[in-house]
């Protein structure tokens, strides 16, 4: 089973976060966050509104609008109305970032193997899973920033023979990007890469390659504006209020202290404790399969970290651009366990282990029982997918604890992830299942409004625009 998945890298990585994701995409409600996404997609089929962009008929320019176009897309092949449909792409996006994961950790020249447990520690992140259903553009701005890297790093490690493909997609990507979520994933992801890469690797720069990394940064940039500008343009009044709102916020809005980043490393869910030993350059850096990389990835991290916590605003799903050398550095640990935990005898290598991927075994374990508990006295009503689900996930955690008591780290790693996405896969059947408004908004089932207009007194509810399914006339007085 371990050859099979570690022969077919991309394929398990596809398989990995469609079994989890795109089973029970709409089992949760819609959020405030994507109604706000939803209700633009929505109005660019509607009213065509794809360029100026607007929420319940107004106009809303805080985002670019890549992600709503690629949502609108989406919403046109599988339904207006269908909330799958509109986080479906945002799951591709996922895919995309643990594709390039794996490809940038392959040219780093590190194994296959190595570079599929990376790919797979980013997808299961405890926040990568998360972000889909809050549906900020975040994904999309980090994932194409990503694959702008992997094409740039291709280019300064000098592949002359397909050097032009990869500048226009490195370029293409970029500007992505911007048109994603602003300069975000630039500052954040690509600006601390770029550091890191000049004091690793500073003795293989060759000048004229960083001359073509400029001029692709700078048509990216170029082409990431362009909707900017042409909204500056043509409403210029609307975009300087909303821009100064907008850049108003970074130092206003959600301000929290210098150190707020700082437990960065518990965004990782099940990879905490491997993400804290990861981050321990003294002990792991002669213990690791290439130290060039590693000291690479660490640095990546750490000023990814640092330039985050400069910026007085701050969220936890800002952190998402960390989670990806993130889970380049934890690679790094765990490729380690795999090559030498069976011959390890030092308890202070040893106990951590145990306890991590034998709590999270525990954890997996306890699921069931307490879901069988659940349905067999009648709380909760489960389907038949989550029933199967369930049992699998009782043998496999039963398993895991097996083989780590036998020291077989590797068929644990895959085992968690594997126990990962049955657990996901079950929760969110079982949701989607007993959930009270299923698939249909409740607005609609109170009362016919298709053929109404609706009405609100001074109301800026995203969801509730998103649930009429029209727009609402917002009323300045009664």
């Amino acid at each position: 089973m371990i050859q099979l998945l570690e022969k077919r890298p991309i394929l398990t990585i596809i398989l990995v976060v469609g079994f989890m994701l795109l089973p029970n995409l709409d089992a949760l409600e819609v959020t405030i966050m994507e109604a706000r996404n939803f209700v633009t997609a929505r109005e660019m089929l509607t009213d065509g509104n794809w360029l100026l962009t607007t929420m319940n008929g107004e106009p809303r320019y805080e985002k670019p609008p890549l992600p709503t176009w690629l949502t609108a897309f989406s919403a046109a092949l599988f339904g207006i109305k269908s909330v799958w449909a509109m986080r479906f792409p945002a799951v591709l996006m996922v895919m995309v970032l643990g594709i390039m994961i794996f490809t940038l950790s392959r040219k780093l020249k590190l194994s296959k193997r190595h570079a599929l447990l990376n790919a797979l520690v980013s997808i299961t992140s405890l926040y990568t899973v998360l972000i889909i259903f809050e549906a900020p553009w975040d994904i999309y701005a980090h994932a194409f920033m990503l694959t702008g890297i992997y094409f740039i790093f291709k280019i300064v490690q000098g592949q002359r023979e397909k050097s032009i493909s990869s500048i226009l997609l490195a370029t293409c990507c970029i500007a992505a990007s911007i048109l994603s979520k602003g300069p975000v994933s630039l500052y954040a992801l690509f600006l601390p890469f770029l550091i890191a890469y000049i004091f690793v690797y500073r003795k293989e720069i060759v000048p004229t390659k960083w001359i073509v990394v400029s001029i692709i940064v700078v048509l990216g940039l170029c082409l990431g504006f362009s909707w900017y500008a042409y909204v500056r343009f043509i409403d210029p009044e609307t975009f300087s209020r909303i821009a100064t709102k907008e850049t108003g916020n970074w130092t206003s809005y959600n301000v929290r202290p210098f150190y707020y980043y700082w437990s960065f490393f518990v965004q990782s869910g099940l990879w905490t404790i491997p993400a804290v030993t990861s981050l321990l350059y003294p002990y792991l850096i002669s213990r690791v399969s290439n130290r060039k990389a590693y000291r690479f990835t660490v640095l990546w991290t750490l000023l990814a970290v640092g330039l985050l916590s400069i910026i007085p605003e701050k969220k936890s799903r800002y952190l998402m651009p960390v989670l990806i050398p993130l889970a380049l550095n934890i690679g790094f640990y765990l490729e380690y366990l795999v090559r030498q935990f069976s011959n390890l005898k030092n308890r202070r290598e040893v106990l951590p282990v145990y306890f991590n991927f034998g709590l999270v075994s525990v954890i997996f374990l306890t699921i069931p029982i307490m879901a069988f508990y659940l349905i067999i006295s009648g709380n909760i009503a489960s389907p038949i997918l989550a029933i199967i689900a369930f049992c699998v996930l009782f043998i496999l955690s039963m398993y895991l604890l097996r083989a780590l008591y036998r020291k077989k780290l590797l068929s644990v790693i895959y085992g968690v992830v594997l126990a990962l996405t049955l657990a996901v896969i079950a929760g969110m059947s079982v949701l989607d299942n007993t959930r009270i408004n299923e698939k249909y908004s409740p607005i609609r089932d109170r009362i016919r409004i298709d053929k109404l207009p609706l009405y609100s007194l001074q109301i800026n509810a995203p969801e509730v625009y998103w649930d009429s399914g029209k727009k609402i006339t917002v009323l300045t007085s009664p």
